[in-house]
């Protein structure tokens, strides 16, 4: 490996022993994660080792420290879906990546601490002009918002897209990259200040739920024809609600229910609508299916980066011994954007 940790402890016969990483005592409030000292994971075959700078936070991982949501068996149970930092060492196979690339990439887990094992088809290289910090919010939201959307979806120029929980991290990564791909965005958000974040960001119409049924507005604004794709996080009574505020073959899309996965729905909007239900979790999937995701995004995403027409959106930044200050704020639902943790 290229980088020593800073502890001589931690070397052993000139190789790396022990890193820091984010434990949790107990499943339960933010008070229950600590840090502490471990061995860095191993670099199995088709894998790379990132010394991580950054990691961003996502719902999944307070879902994950709360007991709510497992990590796969094969998967590293410390917390972190995404991370950004410098290839230390390759695993046999891997001919893609060199020792000392600066890259981001879709952790299986792992990403809350200084190092991560990573399939090398799930890194990408770090966005022109873009800072590890930046790049560590990119992966998880763009992951998703890409599979969901232009895959599942198969959302295309001259569609119109409705957004909900559009100044979430996932939000903001879908009105920028639906905009930019001359997608009409809709957007919904609970206050005047996210309303306005998402109308920076290109959604052309975004209606505060705090004071507006989105259903009546939406078909309002389309002169009551709809919208032909919804990305969904809230789950709850906004099922039957998207449904009524489809196109005719609209497609929509669930990625999370906040508000609940079960509900009494009305079905009949559905089948004359000829609508679409779909929906999709990203952690479970393969590493040869988020190899093809990064591939696109790479195509698709990573030029739009570089060239400015869309760019990170970081509400705030903390240390990695503060993340219980990081998880708070993401749970307060105050954030515009992404929220991300410093570890270098």
């Amino acid at each position: 490996m290229t980088t020593a940790p800073s502890n001589a402890d931690d070397v052993e016969a000139g190789h790396l022993k022990a890193m820091q990483y984010i434990d949790v005592k107990a499943a339960g409030g933010a008070e229950q994660m600590y840090m502490t000292r471990g061995p860095v994971p191993n670099c199995g075959p088709g894998e790379v080792l990132i010394q991580v700078a950054a990691s961003g936070i996502n719902r999944p991982d307070i879902l994950q420290r709360l007991g709510l949501y497992a990590p796969p068996a094969d998967a590293s149970p410390v917390m972190g879906l995404e991370a950004a930092g410098e290839v230390v060492a390759l695993g046999t196979g891997v001919d893609h990546w060199s020792i000392g690339d600066r890259v981001c990439a879709l952790c299986n887990g792992g990403g809350y601490a200084e190092y991560v094992a990573v399939p090398a088809g799930q890194c990408l290289p770090i966005p022109d002009g873009l800072t590890l910090l930046e790049a560590a919010s990119l992966p998880e939201t763009f992951f998703t918002v890409w599979s969901n959307l232009f895959q599942r979806a198969h959302l295309t120029a001259g569609d119109t897209l409705l957004v909900h929980g559009g100044s979430s991290g996932i939000g903001v990564s879908a009105i920028q990259l639906a905009a930019a791909s001359g997608v009409k965005v809709f957007a919904s958000a609970r206050s005047a200040d996210k309303c306005r974040a998402c109308k920076a960001l290109g959604a052309e119409h975004v209606i505060d739920t705090s004071l507006q049924d989105f259903t009546a507005e939406i078909m309002a604004l389309t002169d009551n024809r709809g919208v032909d794709v919804i990305l969904d996080m809230v789950g709850g009574d906004y099922l039957q609600k998207n449904i009524d505020c489809a196109a005719v073959d609209g497609r929509l899309v669930s990625i999370a229910f906040l508000a609940g996965a079960r509900v009494e729905l009305n079905m009949l909007p559905l089948m004359l609508k000829r609508l679409t239900l779909t929906g999709s979790t990203l952690r479970p999937q393969s590493a040869a299916a988020k190899a093809f995701i990064a591939r696109q995004l790479l195509e698709h995403a990573w030029p739009l980066l570089e060239s400015g027409a869309i760019a990170p959106q970081i509400y705030a930044s903390f240390d990695l011994a503060d993340v219980a200050q990081a998880h708070r704020l993401l749970e307060s639902n105050q954030h515009i954007g992404k929220i991300v943790l410093r570890v270098a």
